[in-house]
């Protein structure tokens, strides 16, 4: 019937099914560990990399035991321009050592049986080192990116709030916020070469539905990248990490996703953020262990990590909620006291009070936001009753308890 039954005899006229033998090269070969680590090494490093990780420096050379011991630079050295004073002074970098684990990444196990090895017409190695490889890729790339997010807002890990129209319960992504995430990182002083924007699916799509600027410039056909945008090599993830948007904070990774969760995008400074691949094993229990069932137990372990190397040099963008306002903006409300606003600047009359100004100001939307005044180095809050001076700061919190702004008060003292 056309087909081939093979066998020590010789080859006879057969249907439908094949008795090849396999010898050492075939199944004794695939039941090597070593053989299928080798596999699964070079498949990790020939599809190791998001694309949003292309740029992050790799520490793999120095991943001893699964463990890299890295110097935590504490300071930058200061830079002398046409110096003309010898000998220069000696400036010493304070330096520590860190030692980082690798996270250890596991499979479950997969039965082979020596039935399929011998029967089946596919390369049964491959199947399961790709299928093997694709869950442990995924896994540690969603933890890259999610150690990538700052835990909350600070100084040196901004988190901006998106500021668009409504799109269900959330308030869509616009350009402004990502203008508004450059100023905090230019604030910073981060190198413009070596910023990455990494947006999550939600913001991707925002910018989609109303930035026709942005749809012809989301996918190039040379490159097969998003266009980059204000200074940041954009990049887009599917799996990207969930914030809460009542408080700001980032959730545990795979934490339970509640109502007020959403994706946010990421940003960083690829040079001061750093990724290690350690060992891969593989761990086989052989069929002939196993005579009952002889079926062969393959899974695999394999070590890698990505951090930033400080807490610094990344920031946010996440979805707010639509019921509480995000504004900031404060207009006069008694001429008598305050006399003009600025972006960032308050200018008030005479001998007025802390209560004075409260009472003189209201939220340019009505939302109901919080006031607070401080001495000018923010260390003393100011009392109903204490007379204001110029270089004191207001701080107006917006009505979600995130965004805020701080105005320098002006006030004349004749």
């Amino acid at each position: 019937m056309g087909l081939l039954i093979a066998g020590p005899l010789g080859a006879i006229a057969g249907v439908g099914f094949s008795l090849i033998p396999r010898g050492e090269t075939g199944l004794m070969a695939d039941l090597f560990p070593e053989v299928w680590t080798g596999e699964m090494v070079k498949k990790f490093r020939h599809d190791d990399a998001a694309s949003f990780l292309e740029k992050v420096p790799s520490y793999d050379q120095y991943a001893q035991n699964d463990v890299i011991h890295l110097v935590d630079v504490g300071a930058d050295p200061d830079v002398l321009v046409n110096n003309t004073t010898y000998p220069i002074d000696v400036q010493e970098l304070p330096d520590q050592d860190i030692a980082i684990s690798l996270n250890k990444f596991q499979t479950k196990a997969t039965k082979v049986t020596d039935d399929e090895l011998f029967a089946i017409t596919y390369d049964k190695m491959a199947s399961v080192t790709e299928r093997h490889k694709a869950v442990i890729t995924e896994t540690k790339h969603d933890m890259a990116l999610h150690a990538f997010g700052p835990a909350a807002n600070t100084a040196n890990t901004p988190v901006v709030l998106t500021t668009g129209a409504l799109d269900g319960s959330r308030k869509a992504l616009v350009r402004a916020d990502i203008v508004t995430l450059k100023k905090k990182f230019d604030k910073l002083k981060l190198p413009t070469s070596g910023r990455i924007l990494v947006l999550c699916s939600d913001h991707v799509n925002d910018l989609l539905a109303t930035d026709q600027k942005f749809q012809e410039q989301y996918y190039n056909y040379t490159t097969g990248k998003i266009a980059n945008l204000y200074g940041f090599e954009v990049h887009e993830y599917p799996n990207a990490p969930y914030y809460d948007s009542t408080t700001a904070k980032k959730n545990a990774f795979g934490a339970l996703v509640t109502a007020t969760d959403f994706q946010a995008s990421i940003a960083f400074y690829a040079p001061r953020m750093f990724k290690a691949a350690g060992s891969t094993k593989t761990y086989m229990s052989r069929a002939e262990d196993n005579p009952t069932t002889q079926e062969n137990l393959i899974n695999f372990r394999h070590y890698y990590i990505a951090l930033p190397k400080k807490q610094e040099a990344i920031g946010a963008i996440i979805s707010t909620v639509s019921s509480y306002s995000d504004n900031t903006n404060i207009k006069v409300a008694n001429a008598t006291v305050v006399t003009n606003i600025g972006v960032e600047t308050l200018t008030t009359v005479i001998d007025t009070t802390a209560a004075d100004l409260l009472g003189a100001i209201s939220s340019t939307d009505d939302s109901t936001q919080t006031y607070s005044i401080t001495n000018a180095a923010g260390t003393v809050t100011k009392t109903a009753t204490d007379a204001l001076v110029t270089g004191d700061k207001l701080v107006v919190t917006a009505e979600n308890g995130h965004q805020a702004n701080t105005y320098t008060l002006t006030v004349p003292t004749t």
